[in-house]
Protein backbone atom coordinates (compact mmCIF):
# COMPACT_ATOMS: atom_id res chain seq x y z
CA UNK A 1 0.00 0.00 0.00
CA UNK A 2 1.32 3.27 -0.66
CA UNK A 3 2.05 5.79 1.88
CA UNK A 4 -0.74 8.24 1.07
CA UNK A 5 -3.02 5.36 1.15
CA UNK A 6 -2.07 3.98 4.30
CA UNK A 7 -2.62 7.39 5.80
CA UNK A 8 -6.51 8.17 4.40
CA UNK A 9 -7.13 4.14 5.79
CA UNK A 10 -5.56 5.33 9.00
CA UNK A 11 -8.16 8.13 9.08
CA UNK A 12 -11.09 6.53 7.63
CA UNK A 13 -10.11 3.74 10.85
CA UNK A 14 -10.12 6.41 13.00
CA UNK A 15 -13.09 8.12 12.23
CA UNK A 16 -15.01 4.58 12.28
CA UNK A 17 -13.43 3.96 15.76
CA UNK A 18 -14.27 7.18 17.31
CA UNK A 19 -18.00 7.56 15.93
CA UNK A 20 -18.46 3.95 16.54
CA UNK A 21 -17.45 4.39 20.40
CA UNK A 22 -19.21 7.25 21.10
CA UNK A 23 -22.70 5.52 19.46
CA UNK A 24 -22.67 8.03 16.69
CA UNK A 25 -25.73 8.19 14.75
CA UNK A 26 -24.79 5.99 11.59
CA UNK A 27 -25.44 8.79 8.78
CA UNK A 28 -22.01 10.43 10.07
CA UNK A 29 -19.87 7.95 9.60
CA UNK A 30 -17.90 8.23 6.46
CA UNK A 31 -19.54 5.45 3.87
CA UNK A 32 -19.03 6.49 0.95
CA UNK A 33 -15.78 7.21 1.43
CA UNK A 34 -15.21 3.48 2.91
CA UNK A 35 -16.88 2.10 -0.20
CA UNK A 36 -14.51 3.85 -2.46
CA UNK A 37 -11.89 2.37 -0.86
CA UNK A 38 -12.62 -0.91 -1.00
CA UNK A 39 -13.53 -1.32 -4.67
CA UNK A 40 -9.10 -0.74 -4.77
CA UNK A 41 -8.44 -3.28 -1.71
CA UNK A 42 -9.20 -6.24 -0.11
CA UNK A 43 -11.31 -7.44 3.17
CA UNK A 44 -8.61 -6.79 5.24
CA UNK A 45 -10.03 -2.73 5.93
CA UNK A 46 -13.32 -4.24 7.03
CA UNK A 47 -11.62 -6.72 9.46
CA UNK A 48 -9.94 -4.10 10.97
CA UNK A 49 -12.92 -1.66 11.02
CA UNK A 50 -14.26 -4.81 13.02
CA UNK A 51 -11.82 -4.54 15.31
CA UNK A 52 -11.60 -0.31 15.72
CA UNK A 53 -15.42 -0.83 16.69
CA UNK A 54 -17.41 -4.14 17.71
CA UNK A 55 -14.23 -6.24 18.57
CA UNK A 56 -12.48 -2.75 20.89
CA UNK A 57 -11.46 -3.79 23.56
CA UNK A 58 -13.33 -0.67 25.50
CA UNK A 59 -16.45 -1.86 23.74
CA UNK A 60 -16.10 -5.65 24.90
CA UNK A 61 -15.82 -4.45 28.47
CA UNK A 62 -18.60 -1.77 28.30
CA UNK A 63 -20.78 -2.75 25.33
CA UNK A 64 -23.28 -0.15 23.32
CA UNK A 65 -26.55 -0.95 23.11
CA UNK A 66 -27.38 -4.58 21.21
CA UNK A 67 -29.44 -2.32 18.54
CA UNK A 68 -27.02 -0.06 17.81
CA UNK A 69 -24.53 -2.82 17.08
CA UNK A 70 -26.47 -4.62 14.98
CA UNK A 71 -27.51 -1.70 12.93
CA UNK A 72 -23.55 -1.35 12.29
CA UNK A 73 -22.62 -4.56 11.12
CA UNK A 74 -25.35 -4.82 8.83
CA UNK A 75 -24.96 -1.72 7.04
CA UNK A 76 -21.27 -2.67 7.50
CA UNK A 77 -22.06 -6.21 5.49
CA UNK A 78 -23.68 -4.33 2.91
CA UNK A 79 -21.21 -2.04 1.73
CA UNK A 80 -19.05 -5.29 1.73
CA UNK A 81 -21.59 -6.62 -0.43
CA UNK A 82 -21.68 -3.85 -3.14
CA UNK A 83 -17.97 -4.33 -3.93
CA UNK A 84 -17.17 -8.28 -3.00
CA UNK A 85 -19.14 -10.99 -4.18
CA UNK A 86 -17.05 -13.37 -1.19
CA UNK A 87 -18.80 -13.15 1.91
CA UNK A 88 -16.44 -11.93 4.79
CA UNK A 89 -17.36 -14.89 7.47
CA UNK A 90 -15.99 -12.59 10.44
CA UNK A 91 -18.86 -9.94 9.37
CA UNK A 92 -21.28 -12.35 9.58
CA UNK A 93 -19.92 -14.15 12.48
CA UNK A 94 -19.98 -10.89 14.59
CA UNK A 95 -23.48 -10.42 13.78
CA UNK A 96 -24.70 -13.53 14.77
CA UNK A 97 -23.33 -12.42 17.99
CA UNK A 98 -25.40 -9.25 18.51
CA UNK A 99 -28.20 -10.96 17.03
CA UNK A 100 -28.02 -13.41 20.09
CA UNK A 101 -27.05 -10.98 22.77
CA UNK A 102 -29.25 -9.08 25.16
CA UNK A 103 -29.65 -5.42 25.89
CA UNK A 104 -27.46 -4.27 28.57
CA UNK A 105 -28.61 -1.94 31.19
CA UNK A 106 -27.27 0.87 30.74
CA UNK A 107 -25.48 1.33 27.62
CA UNK A 108 -21.95 2.71 27.26
CA UNK A 109 -20.86 5.50 24.90
CA UNK A 110 -16.83 6.00 24.93
CA UNK A 111 -15.38 9.26 24.03
CA UNK A 112 -11.46 9.18 22.63
CA UNK A 113 -9.61 12.20 24.03
CA UNK A 114 -6.23 13.84 22.19
CA UNK A 115 -3.87 12.11 25.32
CA UNK A 116 -5.33 8.99 23.98
CA UNK A 117 -7.44 8.88 27.20
CA UNK A 118 -10.60 7.93 26.98
CA UNK A 119 -14.34 9.06 29.00
CA UNK A 120 -16.30 6.02 29.05
CA UNK A 121 -20.39 6.56 30.47
CA UNK A 122 -23.25 4.80 31.03
CA UNK A 123 -26.12 5.80 29.17
CA UNK A 124 -30.00 4.94 28.69
CA UNK A 125 -30.98 4.08 25.75
CA UNK A 126 -34.00 6.16 25.99
CA UNK A 127 -34.16 10.06 25.36
CA UNK A 128 -36.98 10.40 28.62
CA UNK A 129 -36.10 8.11 30.80
CA UNK A 130 -37.51 7.97 34.53
CA UNK A 131 -39.14 11.15 34.09
CA UNK A 132 -36.24 12.89 32.92
CA UNK A 133 -34.15 13.44 29.99
CA UNK A 134 -30.59 13.91 32.13
CA UNK A 135 -30.00 10.02 31.36
CA UNK A 136 -28.51 10.32 28.10
CA UNK A 137 -25.84 12.86 26.72
CA UNK A 138 -26.86 16.10 24.43
CA UNK A 139 -25.05 17.95 21.78
CA UNK A 140 -24.53 20.61 23.43
CA UNK A 141 -22.19 18.58 26.14
CA UNK A 142 -19.93 17.74 23.24
CA UNK A 143 -19.60 20.80 22.04
CA UNK A 144 -18.99 22.32 25.44
CA UNK A 145 -16.65 19.74 26.30
CA UNK A 146 -14.61 20.06 22.59
CA UNK A 147 -14.59 23.74 23.55
CA UNK A 148 -12.81 22.99 26.66
CA UNK A 149 -10.55 20.72 25.23
CA UNK A 150 -9.28 23.95 23.08
CA UNK A 151 -9.16 26.10 25.37
CA UNK A 152 -7.87 24.23 29.35
CA UNK A 153 -5.97 27.05 30.77
CA UNK A 154 -9.74 28.11 31.81
CA UNK A 155 -10.12 25.90 33.82
CA UNK A 156 -6.43 25.39 35.09
CA UNK A 157 -6.26 25.44 38.72
CA UNK A 158 -9.80 26.91 39.37
CA UNK A 159 -12.87 25.56 40.74
CA UNK A 160 -15.70 24.11 38.11
CA UNK A 161 -19.19 24.31 39.18
CA UNK A 162 -21.48 22.62 36.87
CA UNK A 163 -25.24 23.05 36.63
CA UNK A 164 -27.71 20.13 35.29
CA UNK A 165 -24.70 17.75 34.60
CA UNK A 166 -26.91 15.09 33.55
CA UNK A 167 -24.55 11.94 31.97
CA UNK A 168 -21.01 14.08 33.14
CA UNK A 169 -19.32 14.29 29.75
CA UNK A 170 -18.34 18.11 29.78
CA UNK A 171 -17.41 17.49 33.88
CA UNK A 172 -15.14 14.26 33.03
CA UNK A 173 -13.56 15.23 29.90
CA UNK A 174 -12.63 18.52 31.98
CA UNK A 175 -11.63 17.03 34.89
CA UNK A 176 -9.25 14.39 32.90
CA UNK A 177 -7.83 16.93 30.48
CA UNK A 178 -7.90 20.55 31.81
CA UNK A 179 -6.44 20.26 35.36
CA UNK A 180 -9.01 22.14 37.42
CA UNK A 181 -8.56 22.31 41.45
CA UNK A 182 -12.08 21.01 41.75
CA UNK A 183 -14.93 19.65 40.27
CA UNK A 184 -18.39 20.05 41.48
CA UNK A 185 -20.89 18.01 39.43
CA UNK A 186 -24.46 19.03 40.26
CA UNK A 187 -28.10 17.84 39.21
CA UNK A 188 -31.62 17.30 40.65
CA UNK A 189 -33.22 14.17 39.51
CA UNK A 190 -32.23 11.40 41.73
CA UNK A 191 -31.73 8.69 38.75
CA UNK A 192 -29.77 11.38 37.54
CA UNK A 193 -27.10 11.49 40.38
CA UNK A 194 -26.98 7.65 40.77
CA UNK A 195 -25.70 7.54 36.97
CA UNK A 196 -23.72 10.44 37.47
CA UNK A 197 -21.81 8.87 40.00
CA UNK A 198 -21.75 5.90 38.58
CA UNK A 199 -19.76 7.32 35.76
CA UNK A 200 -17.31 9.34 37.95
CA UNK A 201 -16.15 6.48 39.34
CA UNK A 202 -16.11 4.21 36.36
CA UNK A 203 -13.71 6.78 34.93
CA UNK A 204 -10.90 6.58 37.79
CA UNK A 205 -12.01 9.49 40.27
CA UNK A 206 -13.11 9.49 43.67
CA UNK A 207 -15.50 10.95 45.41
CA UNK A 208 -15.57 13.64 48.14
CA UNK A 209 -18.71 13.25 50.57
CA UNK A 210 -19.63 16.81 50.05
CA UNK A 211 -19.68 19.61 47.82
CA UNK A 212 -18.07 22.17 50.23
CA UNK A 213 -15.22 24.13 49.00
CA UNK A 214 -11.94 22.54 48.14
CA UNK A 215 -10.05 24.75 50.76
CA UNK A 216 -12.45 22.07 53.49
CA UNK A 217 -10.12 19.39 51.69
CA UNK A 218 -6.30 19.81 52.92
CA UNK A 219 -3.88 17.97 50.52
CA UNK A 220 -5.77 18.07 47.49
CA UNK A 221 -5.79 21.40 46.30
CA UNK A 222 -2.29 22.52 45.53
CA UNK A 223 -1.38 23.54 42.19
CA UNK A 224 0.98 20.38 41.69
CA UNK A 225 -2.19 17.56 42.01
CA UNK A 226 -3.04 15.92 39.05
CA UNK A 227 -6.61 14.74 40.37
CA UNK A 228 -9.18 17.50 40.98
CA UNK A 229 -10.95 17.44 44.10
CA UNK A 230 -14.46 15.82 42.65
CA UNK A 231 -17.79 16.01 44.44
CA UNK A 232 -21.89 15.65 43.41
CA UNK A 233 -23.93 18.09 44.56
CA UNK A 234 -27.97 17.62 44.36
CA UNK A 235 -28.95 21.10 43.33
CA UNK A 236 -32.45 22.43 42.55
CA UNK A 237 -32.68 25.82 40.90
CA UNK A 238 -35.93 26.19 42.57
CA UNK A 239 -35.25 25.69 46.11
CA UNK A 240 -31.52 26.24 46.64
CA UNK A 241 -30.69 27.84 49.37
CA UNK A 242 -28.03 30.88 49.56
CA UNK A 243 -26.28 28.58 52.60
CA UNK A 244 -25.92 25.68 49.67
CA UNK A 245 -24.74 27.67 46.70
CA UNK A 246 -22.08 30.07 49.73
CA UNK A 247 -20.52 26.66 50.75
CA UNK A 248 -19.28 25.98 46.91
CA UNK A 249 -17.86 28.87 46.33
CA UNK A 250 -17.16 28.34 42.67
CA UNK A 251 -14.54 30.31 40.35
CA UNK A 252 -16.18 29.16 37.20
CA UNK A 253 -20.00 27.75 36.28
CA UNK A 254 -20.89 25.80 33.76
CA UNK A 255 -24.34 24.58 32.02
CA UNK A 256 -24.90 22.35 28.53
CA UNK A 257 -28.63 22.14 27.33
CA UNK A 258 -30.32 22.68 30.48
CA UNK A 259 -32.67 25.93 28.54
CA UNK A 260 -36.39 23.90 27.68
CA UNK A 261 -38.66 26.90 28.89
CA UNK A 262 -38.60 30.38 30.21
CA UNK A 263 -39.19 29.03 33.92
CA UNK A 264 -36.05 27.21 33.97
CA UNK A 265 -34.48 30.49 32.21
CA UNK A 266 -35.33 32.38 35.00
CA UNK A 267 -34.42 30.04 37.89
CA UNK A 268 -31.30 29.70 36.35
CA UNK A 269 -30.31 33.35 36.03
CA UNK A 270 -31.54 33.90 39.50
CA UNK A 271 -28.88 30.39 40.58
CA UNK A 272 -26.25 32.39 38.94
CA UNK A 273 -26.58 35.71 40.28
CA UNK A 274 -27.31 33.88 43.86
CA UNK A 275 -23.33 32.36 43.41
CA UNK A 276 -21.80 35.38 41.89
CA UNK A 277 -23.40 37.43 45.30
CA UNK A 278 -21.98 35.15 47.76
CA UNK A 279 -18.37 35.21 46.47
CA UNK A 280 -16.16 35.39 49.13
CA UNK A 281 -13.13 36.84 47.12
CA UNK A 282 -15.60 39.52 45.49
CA UNK A 283 -14.10 38.78 41.91
CA UNK A 284 -16.02 38.18 38.43
CA UNK A 285 -17.66 34.71 38.10
CA UNK A 286 -17.86 33.26 34.84
CA UNK A 287 -20.01 30.88 33.25
CA UNK A 288 -19.98 28.71 29.86
CA UNK A 289 -23.26 28.01 29.02
CA UNK A 290 -23.61 25.63 25.64
CA UNK A 291 -27.37 25.03 24.42
CA UNK A 292 -28.93 23.99 20.83
CA UNK A 293 -30.83 26.60 19.22
CA UNK A 294 -33.75 25.12 19.01
CA UNK A 295 -36.83 27.82 19.86
CA UNK A 296 -35.64 31.88 18.68
CA UNK A 297 -37.80 33.03 21.43
CA UNK A 298 -36.98 31.07 24.44
CA UNK A 299 -33.15 31.68 23.43
CA UNK A 300 -33.64 35.37 23.06
CA UNK A 301 -35.17 35.25 26.68
CA UNK A 302 -32.01 33.91 27.75
CA UNK A 303 -29.63 36.16 26.69
CA UNK A 304 -31.95 39.03 27.62
CA UNK A 305 -31.99 37.73 31.15
CA UNK A 306 -28.41 37.05 31.34
CA UNK A 307 -27.73 40.87 29.41
CA UNK A 308 -29.76 42.54 32.10
CA UNK A 309 -27.62 40.41 34.91
CA UNK A 310 -23.97 40.51 33.52
CA UNK A 311 -21.26 43.63 34.08
CA UNK A 312 -19.99 43.67 30.60
CA UNK A 313 -21.33 42.19 27.34
CA UNK A 314 -22.76 38.84 26.80
CA UNK A 315 -20.71 36.89 24.38
CA UNK A 316 -22.45 34.67 21.90
CA UNK A 317 -20.24 32.11 19.58
CA UNK A 318 -23.25 30.25 17.46
CA UNK A 319 -21.58 27.47 15.95
CA UNK A 320 -22.63 24.36 13.56
CA UNK A 321 -20.84 20.96 14.04
CA UNK A 322 -21.92 17.18 12.58
CA UNK A 323 -25.29 16.86 14.91
CA UNK A 324 -28.38 18.97 13.80
CA UNK A 325 -29.16 21.73 14.92
CA UNK A 326 -26.90 25.03 15.65
CA UNK A 327 -25.59 25.39 19.16
CA UNK A 328 -24.30 28.59 20.96
CA UNK A 329 -21.63 29.58 24.15
CA UNK A 330 -22.23 31.88 25.75
CA UNK A 331 -19.34 33.73 27.71
CA UNK A 332 -20.52 36.43 30.56
CA UNK A 333 -19.26 38.10 33.52
CA UNK A 334 -21.15 38.43 36.77
CA UNK A 335 -19.44 40.72 39.37
CA UNK A 336 -21.49 40.51 43.06
CA UNK A 337 -21.96 44.40 42.99
CA UNK A 338 -24.88 44.36 40.33
CA UNK A 339 -27.67 41.40 42.25
CA UNK A 340 -30.68 42.79 42.04
CA UNK A 341 -33.36 40.37 43.73
CA UNK A 342 -35.70 38.84 41.26
CA UNK A 343 -38.08 36.95 43.58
Amino acid sequence: MAPEESVDASRLLQSFERRFLAARALRSFPWQSLEEKLRHSGSELLLDILRKTVKHPLCMKHPPSVRYARCFLSELIRKHEAVHEEPLDELYEALAEVLTAEEPTPCHRTYLLPSGDSVTLAESTAIVSHGTTGLVTWSAALYLAEWALENPSAFNHRTVLELGSGAGLTGLVICKMCRPRAYIFSDCHSHVLEQLRGNILLNGFSLEPDATAPAQHPGHHTHNSESPVVAVEQLDWDVVTALQLTALQPDIVLAADVLYCPEIILSLVRVLQSLSACRKDKLTLDAYIAFTIRNPETCQLFTTELAAASTREVEQNPAHGEHSGKRSLLLLGLAPSKQKNKG
